[in-house]
Order: structure tokens, then C-alpha cells, then sequence
């Protein structure tokens, strides 16, 4: 299972995440509104840090997040607003980064919707759908993704903590193309600064519970 802790925002609780947590990916949000928004004076120390970068942006600019991406090295864009496939499609040619498309749900899911994106993202992620794109700390139904149809991985994200990874683990048994987790705001002291005992604790219990 990969992990990828997002809202990440300090240096120094960063290098602590990378040392302690060694997480797969890490988030971070260019969203303007999210008071986890990162800002471009961080980009040089961002640089030197040793992990994959996944940049969340909510319905910006395709010029903007391809200067995001070379500005801050990121290794994916995670779209997280209502960008259409053929955006996704555009960003694929012009970029080597990964594309996730997020999926925000509220009671179900349109399979057939998410059908133009198959040739052009490398995941999707599910989130719990709010006004806010994300980090609400609320969980949906994970039973509406017993009907996943597609061949391609996802990550789960929307309120995941210290005591979801049984569950989780649980529901990749159901759903194999389960691929890992986005961790962010139950894990958080405040927004962007993550309480990385917690993270070690839920990482610990991820993997001594996928090693039954």
C-alpha cells in the first residue's frame, strides 16, 4: 500500500515526515483558499527534499501547473476539481508527470463519467466530496466502490485515521485495484502541520496488518 500524506506546508515538519514516516508521496495543495496553500518562496527548500511531489490544484490553468510542476519538481498532478478529460488530456502531452484525477463522492458514483479519463491518468482518488475540495476529516460510503469497474488503481482518501488502516486493508481485499491511502487532515496538530507520531503509529499498523 502506498502512502501519500498531503498538506504539507513546513520545512522542519517535513524533513520529519521524510526521515520518521518515509512517506511514497507527498501533497502539496496550490489551491488558493485551502489554509493549506503553499506558497511559491518555498519552492527552493521544497527542491532539496527527497520525495515524490504530488502537486493538488482545483481548476486552474494548464500553463499554471505545468510552471508549478517545474517550478516545485513535482512527480504528479492531482486534479481535484471539475477538470474535464480532455484537459487531462492536454496535460498528458505536455507533461512526464503522473495525472490523478480526484473523485469526489456523495451517495454514488458515475462509472461510465470517469470513462474518458482511463487513457490519460495514471490513478484516480476518491474524496469525500465537500465545498471545500477536501482535508473536511469526513469519510464516505466505501461500500459505492464495490462496484469499481476499471482496470486502473486509486488511492482512498477522506477522513482516513489512526484506526482506519483494518478497514482499509479489509476493503483492498474486496477491491485489489485499491492502491494506497491519502492521509492529511485527521493527522494534523494544525492545518499543514502534521503530527507525525501519529502518521508512524497508522504506518506501523498499515503494515504489520497487510503482513496477515
Amino acid at each position: 500500500m502506498e502512502i501519500k500524506v498531503c498538506g504539507m506546508r513546513e520545512l522542519g515538519n517535513i524533513q520529519g515526515l521524510i526521515s520518521e514516516v518515509k512517506p511514497d508521496w507527498m501533497g502539496l495543495i496550490f489551491y488558493p483558499k485551502s489554509p493549506r496553500y503553499v506558497t511559491e518562496d518555498k519552492a527552493i527548500d521544497f527542491n532539496k527534499v527527497e520525495v515524490k511531489k504530488v502537486g493538488v490544484f482545483v481548476n486552474e490553468t494548464e500553463i499554471e501547473i505545468l510552471r508549478k510542476v517545474n517550478l516545485f519538481g513535482l512527480s504528479a498532478i492531482q486534479l481535484h476539481g471539475s477538470e474535464s478529460a480532455e484537459f487531462a488530456e492536454r496535460l498528458s502531452q505536455n507533461t512526464e508527470a503522473e495525472i490523478w484525477k480526484v473523485v469526489s463522492v456523495k451517495e454514488e458514483v458515475d462509472w461510465e463519467s470517469l470513462e474518458g479519463y482511463l487513457p490519460f491518468v495514471d490513478k484516480f482518488l476518491f474524496d469525500t466530496a465537500t465545498a471545500a475540495h477536501g482535508g473536511s476529516g469526513k469519510k464516505f460510503d466505501w461500500s459505492v466502490l464495490e462496484t469499481y469497474p476499471f482496470d486502473k488503481s486509486f488511492l482512498l482518501s477522506g477522513g482516513l485515521d489512526e484506526e482506519s488502516a483494518g478497514e482499509i486493508l479489509n476493503l483492498k481485499r474486496q477491491i485489489p485495484q485499491l492502491s494506497g491511502v491519502d492521509l492529511n487532515s485527521k493527522f494534523e496538530d494544525a492545518p499543514g502541520l502534521k503530527n507525525i507520531e501519529k502518521l508512524k503509529k497508522f504506518k506501523q499498523k498499515l503494515l504489520s496488518q497487510e503482513a496477515i
